[in-house]
């Protein structure tokens, strides 16, 4: 016996394209990567102070001409002891995305927070394998907010647009 309502199971499954919007990574890949460590071996010491580590977090979406889209996610830290610069490191790391679905309001916030949002854990193990094979302890980024990331370079930007417009009487 079963649990189906007898006029449930004479319904036709409909068999078609996805409901709502949805992304897809199509590709992964480092576009530009540096790491340098300027004071080696000096910098290696685990006498000293822990370093004081600075994090930048940049994204870009960009549509292509074959209707996919590029994303990149920049990463850059700077790790800095006794006022000299222990290790710098820059990664830009991207990835080929199809979006099914959706419309040009979601279209942005989807790109800039999703996209990145699926990069980071490979760009996370690019970082710490680099800091560890730069003789530091691995450099274990912790989880990235992109909505608030996504909202503080959209506020950025909207702030940028409205004081570049004249002030004053025209």
């Amino acid at each position: 016996m079963t649990d189906v309502p007898p006029d449930a199971a004479a319904d036709p499954v409909v068999e078609g394209p996805p409901q709502g919007t949805g992304i897809r990574v199509l590709a992964q890949f480092t576009r530009d990567f540096s790491f340098e460590n300027p004071r080696a071996p000096d910098s290696l010491r685990a006498d000293g102070p822990q370093p004081q580590i600075d994090l930048g977090v940049e994204m870009r979406a960009r549509g292509r001409s074959d209707g996919l889209f590029e994303i990149d996610l920049k990463l850059s830290t700077t790790a800095v002891s006794n006022g000299t610069v222990s290790f710098q490191l820059e990664l830009l790391y991207g990835g080929l995305f199809e979006v099914v679905g959706g419309n040009d309001e979601i279209l942005e916030p989807l790109l800039l927070i999703e996209g990145p949002r699926y990069l980071f854990p490979f760009a996370r193990q690019i970082i710490a394998s680099a800091t560890a094979d730069g003789g530091f302890p691995p450099f274990m980024l912790e989880p990235i907010d992109f909505a608030a990331v996504y909202a503080a370079q959209r506020a950025q930007r909207e702030g940028n647009l409205i004081t570049t417009e004249p002030q004053g009487n025209a």
